[in-house]
Formats: C-alpha cells, sequence, structure tokens
C-alpha cells in the first residue's frame, strides 16, 4: 500500500515518518482494497486542546475513510486516526 504523508507548517522527523509509516501499514490487515493512504500532519495555534493534528484519509473503492484527530503530540493523533479509520472500516463491512 501507497502511503503519502505530508507535514504542514512544520518539517516532519525522520523517527515521525517512520513512525506513521509503521502503523499505516497496518491497516492493510484491515482493509486489503486499499490503494493507498494520504496522512497530512498539521500544527495549530491551540495548545490547550492539542496542538498536533493528523488526518488520515483511507483510499478504497467507493469512497474514502477519513478521520482527523487532535492531541498533544503528533504519534497521539496518529494512532487515534488510525483507531478511528479501522472503526469505520469494520461499520462498513457490517
Amino acid at each position: 500500500m501507497e502511503v503519502k504523508i505530508q507535514s504542514v507548517k512544520f518539517d516532519a522527523s525522520k523517527q515521525l515518518i517512520e513512525f506513521v509509516e509503521k502503523k499505516m501499514s497496518r491497516l492493510e490487515r484491515f482493509e486489503s482494497n486499499s490503494t493507498g493512504v494520504d496522512v497530512t500532519l498539521k500544527l495549530d495555534k491551540d495548545s490547550e486542546r492539542g496542538n498536533k493534528i493528523a488526518l488520515v484519509a483511507l483510499h478504497v473503492p467507493g469512497a474514502d475513510i477519513v478521520s482527523e484527530q487532535r492531541a498533544h503530540t503528533f504519534e497521539e493523533a496518529v494512532d487515534l486516526a488510525l483507531d478511528a479509520v479501522k472503526r469505520q472500516i469494520e461499520k462498513r463491512r457490517d
């Protein structure tokens, strides 16, 4: 599966990119028909609720599955977004 990572308003570290790629590779177990995933990492000004935003868009035939999550770290935001995408995949199957 092709993983595209884009960072907005900052340069993502190699460690963060590797973390995201590793996490996104797990999606293949849940949705084998996916053609790719786009991950957008953004910084926001609202540090009270968490200023790190992860937007995950999984491309599957028919429609994309999208989740945007906010947290205090990018790793946490990616984990939350990944969990939301997994729940959407399970709902779609039912």
